[in-house]
């Protein structure tokens, strides 16, 4: 698949082509940022859904964890658009976000295991993606 093809160009018209697997990441990451901008408002709304543990190592308040993944999930989302670009910092940027938001969802799991488990999974697949490269896709594209 060649950049002509594809008709997307890297930033500043170098004719990078996006791959397969940076779309791929770009469009997990926006969902998995907007799931997260969900959790976060249901949070801070401190709707009825989540449950509190007693005696949880993070003891924040249900409205802070829903401001972290509020902001956590806008940022997440704005960095998948931005893969779009085919830069490499916004793979690098992607990849430690997607970390993060790994992070902040493990520590999520005691309010909603199931909902942090579906992000946790979404995110290990996007840092998988962004890692496979752009030299790697090229050469699968070129074989096929």
């Amino acid at each position: 698949m060649t950049t002509q093809s594809t008709g997307m160009r890297g930033a500043g018209g170098r004719g990078t082509a996006v791959s397969g697997w940076t779309v791929f990441a770009a469009i997990m990451m926006m969902f998995g940022g907007v799931m997260a901008i969900f959790e976060g408002i249901a949070a801070i709304a401190e709707d009825d859904v989540f449950v509190s543990t007693r005696n949880f190592t993070f003891q924040w308040s249900l409205t802070g964890w829903g401001w972290l993944h509020l902001v956590l999930g806008i940022v997440v989302a704005l960095a998948g658009l931005a893969l779009f670009s085919g830069a490499t910092w916004a793979r690098v940027v992607g990849i430690g976000l997607a970390g993060l938001s790994m992070i902040a969802n493990f520590a999520w799991l005691p309010w909603y295991p199931f909902w942090a488990i579906m992000l946790i999974v979404i995110d290990g697949f996007v840092i998988w993606a962004l890692c496979v490269g752009p030299s790697r896709d090229a050469r699968g594209a070129r074989a096929a």
